[in-house]
């Protein structure tokens, strides 16, 4: 089962040679890309049940060993996100087709979506699985590279400021990540993260919390966390709706995946607990207040993106195993969440041509499929039991309690309060853009093309069905977790012969 590994980088890079190769012809690009990402999310699930019976696949690139070579590794922790990123992917893929922005529309060049897009998730499924920290900066740039095109698609002067604003920023991220290996490297002699958990115990404590705090840095900003954050809300917007919604749904969880990655394995027992605490909890307020003071859907949705991160680093912080439970959990549901309520933000834009709550009204009665995937999706993000919000967001506040200590607690009030404020903004959305009067400065288009519609459906479904399945769900986060904080597992798997 090891030779299945590096089929998720692998499918959607031959899929962007081959898309590339038919740029002319439509219809077998759009066959090749759905296959490709077909096949990823068939393997992904392989991949993950392989991972939580008989722990993590290891595949050595070119026969090198670890820890000289490069590695790939499928633990239980990774596999769950390749799942969760494949899915979405393909749904988003779907939805980009239903709406013509992978064909010869205004919006995307059919010779560049597709590759790019592929690129992108490969870019993805690479950071994922990779074992160095060299190699996690290579995801990183991929998908970022694959970013700065889809984020500036049509060349508006709105995009490419926006878009400019998104580039410098990720790019001083990506400096000051590459930076942080350098000096990782310098102090350790490896770039092995199974191998980098042996060494950074022995380097002086000044010299361990500099290179932890370096990473947290380079992270923290692709994460978009507070103060981090500015950035977000003024790049995601403006991008295609299939764009920012995978854009919303992943880029910023795969930050969050790198501190989860790094903080359990690199710095265990990490001595930047409190400050992630803190900044969770900054993350959450600042997040929520900003949706609230909006009258865009886009922008008020990428506020609630920034807010929502806050809950995941909250886990991490408290360095529990119920803490990193909670935060898994939470990734997973709100990659398809957000996800979601961008492609139904996307659907609106599709059938008004605006996402201004100034402008919208009477969409329960003019689209009442439309409201029903509004109002899901939007209970479900705001932790409305007994949808997997509510599970995830109970899990995280009973291990703050668990943990106990005047921060803990500070942080379990302000994620109880930013749940009220997220229903309070989603309930908003509700009222003026669904449930009151329509306007008459918005006229209605031509009916939602249904694979559009198809898609959307398919990924709230997805976000319904992970309260069908909490239980197992629960079992793998769990495990995940103990792993995690073992490193054990992961350790041995990479050097069986133990550190050299």
């Amino acid at each position: 089962m090891t030779a299945l590994v590096p089929l998720p980088v692998m499918l959607p890079l031959l899929g962007a040679a081959l898309t590339l190769l038919l740029a002319n012809r439509p219809l077998p690009q759009r066959v090749v890309s759905v296959s490709c990402l077909g096949g990823t999310l068939v393997v992904a699930v392989v991949l993950l049940v392989q991972a939580y019976r008989h722990g993590p696949l290891v595949v050595e690139i070119g026969d090198w060993r670890a820890p000289v070579g490069i590695v790939l590794v499928a633990d239980q922790l990774a596999a769950l996100m390749l799942v969760v990123s494949s899915a979405v992917t393909l749904c988003v893929l779907l939805y980009s087709i239903g709406q013509g922005q992978a064909e010869t529309g205004e919006t995307a060049p059919l010779a560049i979506f597709h590759p790019t897009y592929l690129v992108l998730t490969a870019g993805v499924t690479n950071a994922f699985l990779a074992g160095d920290l060299f190699n996690l900066f290579v995801g990183f740039e991929m998908l970022l590279a694959a970013s700065f095109v889809l984020i500036t698609l049509n060349g508006t002067r709105l995009r490419i400021r926006t878009g400019s604003t998104y580039v410098v920023v990720n790019v001083l991220a990506s400096m000051i990540f590459l930076i942080s290996v350098g000096l990782v490297y310098a102090a350790t002699g490896t770039l092995n993260l199974a191998h980098l958990a042996a060494r950074l115990d022995a380097l002086p404590e000044g010299v361990r919390l500099s290179l932890q705090l370096m990473l947290l840095l380079a992270f923290g900003i692709k994460a978009a966390v507070f103060p981090l954050s500015a950035w977000l809300p003024d790049s995601y917007p403006t991008a295609p709706a299939p764009v920012t919604a995978v854009f919303a749904g992943l880029l910023t969880k795969v930050g969050v995946y790198a501190i989860i990655r790094t903080q359990t394995l690199l710095f265990p027992g990490h001595q930047a607990g409190e400050l992630l605490m803190v900044v969770a909890g900054l993350t959450m307020l600042v997040g929520i207040l900003g949706a609230v003071a909006q009258s865009d859907m886009k922008r008020l949705l990428s506020f609630t993106l920034v807010s929502h991160i806050g809950f995941m680093i909250f886990g991490v912080g408290l360095s529990t195993v119920a803490g990193l439970v909670g935060a898994i959990f939470y990734v997973v549901h709100h990659i398809t969440i957000q996800t979601a309520l961008f492609l139904v933000a996307g659907l609106v834009e599709q059938r008004t041509g605006s996402t201004d709550l100034r402008r919208l009204g009477g969409l329960a009665r003019m689209a009442p499929v439309l409201g029903v995937l509004f109002f899901v999706s939007a209970m479900n993000l705001a932790g409305i039991p007994p949808f997997s919000g509510f599970l995830g967001k109970l899990g995280l506040l009973q291990a703050g309690v668990a943990a106990g200590g005047p921060l803990p607690w500070v942080l379990v009030a302000v994620g109880t309060l930013t749940s009220l404020l997220t229903l309070y903004v989603a309930s908003r959305v509700w009222n003026l853009a669904f449930w009151r009067a329509p306007c008459q400065t918005v006229t209605p288009t031509a009916p939602l093309p249904a694979l559009m519609v198809g898609a959307t459906v398919a990924l709230v479904a997805l976000g319904v069905g992970l309260t069908v399945v909490a239980g197992p769900l629960f079992d793998v986060t769990t495990g995940a977790a103990v792993d995690l904080r073992d490193r054990t597992p992961y350790i041995r798997a990479v050097l069986p012969g133990g550190p050299p």
